[in-house]
């Protein structure tokens, strides 16, 4: 079976590596480590392809210790124990021993726990790799055990240092326009290297190796990297609700429009548009509501790509709209109240007294009808005795 291209070009120390110099370059935190070869237990958090794997493989190979990988989705306990078991036989013979976990942020709680045991004793070393926040997706006491490592999207300037050194792998020539073509592939590539890769082999493939923009065109059919269940889901619909908070309209439909682009259902874009409606605009802009929800019903009716439009129209009313929160801060405050205190007691005067016994009890005793008041404002207690002179509104 033929070797993918992105894998004979994995490099086997840090001399290979590309990119992440704020963690393996000159002053590097990890270089450092591997230098004095002293490895704590480690989490990798970045976008895919941006080197967490084989920088764990280096670290393996250059502090010459046993190296277990594991895959979160496929591998669980019945494999960690036949590498804990071994790991005491490394021991025996001074070797160390590094386990590392792909996509630990799919690994359950209890599988995650059973480590803990081992990493306190020093029989392993962990170094887990993750495309998730790990303060969502890791157990707080394997992070508290761990150094957490944030990886960034590699650079144009990353990507096509690589390319070139596919290209030369792949005994392509670097021509002028060839050069253009993998300019356009590295921008094309948002940081993802074995993207980049895989892509010039396709485009390599295709060509006779007379790579060309055009041919890159051919071969990268999807190019934004987006999830919609992952941290990239969460980081742009913020950017959008905070980018209608700062009144910038421009900005909100990008982000709106990146959402889009990567599939996302443009009910889930609408709800979000429709919460901000009441949360940073409310009464000030009353109809504000209204035409979101009217929104909402456009698309729920039409769908994509015909109601793209209608978001990016309502995305520009409300950036533009008055901004007032007083709603929102209401809200928690009195949320907030409520589980602090309990089921406090319904005052004594606004009980209907349905029964006889009721009345007797004083239910509805001292109520005042406001409409019967002079001025319509009775000013007559409404909150509970805890509570009584509590204002949410301000």
């Amino acid at each position: 079976m033929k070797q993918p291209l992105a894998d004979t070009l994995r490099p086997n120390d840090l001399n290979g590596f590309i990119g992440q110099d704020h963690l393996v370059g000159k002053s590097g935190p990890i270089r450092k480590m591997i230098e004095r070869d002293s490895i704590p237990s480690m989490i990798f958090w970045g976008p895919p392809a941006s080197g967490k794997t084989t920088l764990a493989k280096i670290i393996a190979n250059a502090t010459q210790s046993e190296f277990y990988q594991f895959s979160a989705v496929m591998d669980g306990k019945s494999k960690l124990r036949e590498v804990l078991e071994q790991s005491k036989v490394n021991e025996n013979f001074d070797q160390h021993t590094i386990l590392f976990i792909d996509e630990i942020h799919r690994w359950s709680k209890s599988q995650q726990d059973a480590l803990l045991p081992f990493i306190e004793s020093g029989q392993i070393t962990l170094i887990g790799a993750t495309t998730e926040n790990p303060s969502f997706t890791v157990i707080s006491a394997l992070i508290s055990r761990s150094r957490v490592f944030t990886f960034k999207p590699h650079t144009d300037a990353d990507l096509i240092v690589a390319l070139q050194s596919g290209l030369k792998k792949l005994s392509g020539k670097l021509t002028k326009k060839t050069k253009e073509a993998m300019q356009l592939l590295a921008e094309l590539s948002n940081g993802d290297m074995r993207f980049a890769i895989n892509s010039l082999e396709v485009s390599y493939n295709i060509s006779d190796g007379n790579i060309t923009k055009a041919v890159i065109e051919k071969s990268v059919q999807k190019v934004l990297r987006y999830d919609k269940k992952g941290d990239e889901h969460y980081n742009l619909i913020s950017a959008v609700h905070k980018s209608m908070r700062s009144s910038n309209p421009s900005a909100a439909v990008y982000w709106i429009c990146r959402m889009l682009d990567g599939g996302e259902d443009p009910l889930y874009i609408a709800r979000r548009l429709l919460r901000f409606a009441s949360e940073d605009i409310g009464n000030s802009s009353p109809t504000a509501l209204l035409i979101a929800n009217n929104v909402y019903d456009t698309c729920h009716k039409l769908g994509m790509p015909e109601c793209g439009v209608a978001l990016a129209q309502l995305a520009q009313y409300l950036s533009l709209a008055p901004k007032d929160n007083s709603a929102y801060i209401a809200y928690e405050s009195a949320m907030s109240d409520v589980q602090k205190y309990g089921n406090l007691e319904v005052p004594l005067h606004f009980r209907n007294p349905t029964t006889k016994l009721m009345k007797e009890m004083g239910y509805g005793k001292g109520y005042k009808y406001d409409h019967d008041v002079e001025g319509g404002k009775s000013g007559q207690q409404c909150l509970p005795d805890e509570l009584k002179y509590k204002k949410y509104f301000k």
